[in-house]
């Protein structure tokens, strides 16, 4: 996909006429991956970052680029590094599943500023003791990265906002514009609720976390999530953005289904036979594709969670 502007927070690539992607940079305070279409009058914003800085850089860049103003913001879940930029886009309407505004108010408190500032501080502090201490590899970098990103946070949190979403869906609704549509459907798996918006007309799909490149996204639901997978095959995109990783197609949905295949199959059974969670674990054995997958907890987390879900329904 061609590179039509380059920024400290991320790379803008046009994936079809009036339809961009911003991939975020490792490290600068983006964090996932973002973008916007033009509807013919005016934008949708898919995702805002994880901090305002970046979020403001990203309507500066897609207002310019395309002279239309951003009317309408998705929020694909409620978690920090897809929704932390909101307040930049505060005159647009927020748009999110009823439940993911539900977890954002919950979820999403800003309290005193200062001890605000303080928890992350302590918490970096803490992320540089494990970077010292990690050995050469994927799980290093993974620190490292997180270190990277949480900075960039702790730097704007003197005017970090929590501007949640204003309109709600239950399971579809449809944006209409002068010259296009986008379909905002709701899964989970990921979070429990979960949005990703279709663009028919482009055959460009922005999933949101549903899709991820090498990467081990926390897992709520297992068999949910990889039902979404397959839901979102059918869909007649030609183009996926994940929430974090490059731009692709729908060759990034099988190696995400065979990582829940095996949470499934693995927890279900563990779980069924009699074993705790811990010796589970322990006798886990992840195979050598996913050695080289990012994320600081590594598998360890999501088996933990594939099998407590299924532990659940004995």
């Amino acid at each position: 996909m061609p590179i039509v502007r380059e920024t400290p927070y991320f790379i803008l690539q046009e994936l079809s006429e009036g339809v961009f992607a911003a991939v975020a940079k490792p490290g600068q305070g983006a964090w996932s991956n973002s973008g916007f279409v033009d509807l013919g009058a005016e934008l949708v914003v898919f995702d805002t970052f994880n901090t305002p800085s970046a979020a403001e850089e990203l309507r500066r860049q897609a207002e310019s680029l395309t002279g239309k103003k951003a009317a309408y913001v998705v929020n694909s879940h409620y978690h920090g590094d897809h929704v932390f930029g909101n307040q930049a886009f505060g005159d647009a309407v927020i748009v999110s599943t009823r439940t993911t505004r539900e977890w954002f108010e919950e979820k999403n408190i800003m309290g005193d500023p200062e001890e605000e500032q303080k928890e992350t501080a302590a918490y970096l502090t803490g992320l540089q003791n494990q970077i010292s201490a990690a050995e050469p590899g994927i799980r290093r970098e993974s620190l490292i990265n997180q270190h990277l990103e949480m900075e960039k946070l702790l730097a704007d949190l003197p005017r970090l906002k929590m501007v949640k979403p204003a309109l709600v869906f239950e399971s579809r609704l449809t944006i209409h514009g002068a010259e296009r549509r986008v379909e905002l459907h709701c899964f989970s798996g990921h979070t429990a609720s979960d949005a990703i918006m279709y663009v028919p007309d482009a055959g460009v799909l922005f999933a949101g976390d549903l899709v991820t490149e090498n990467l081990h996204v926390p897992v709520t639901d297992p068999p949910a999530f990889r039902a979404a997978l397959e839901a979102l095959a059918k869909l007649e995109a030609e183009t996926l953005v994940p929430g974090h990783g490059n731009v692709g197609t729908k060759e990034l949905l099988p190696p995400m289904a065979g990582y829940l295949d095996l949470l499934i199959d693995s927890s279900r059974g563990a779980a069924s036979s009699g074993k705790t969670v811990e010796e589970f674990i322990s006798a886990f054995q992840v195979p050598a594709e996913y050695h080289v997958w990012r994320g600081i907890n590594g598998m360890e987390r999501n088996l933990k969670t594939a099998y407590e879900f299924f532990a659940l329904q004995k």
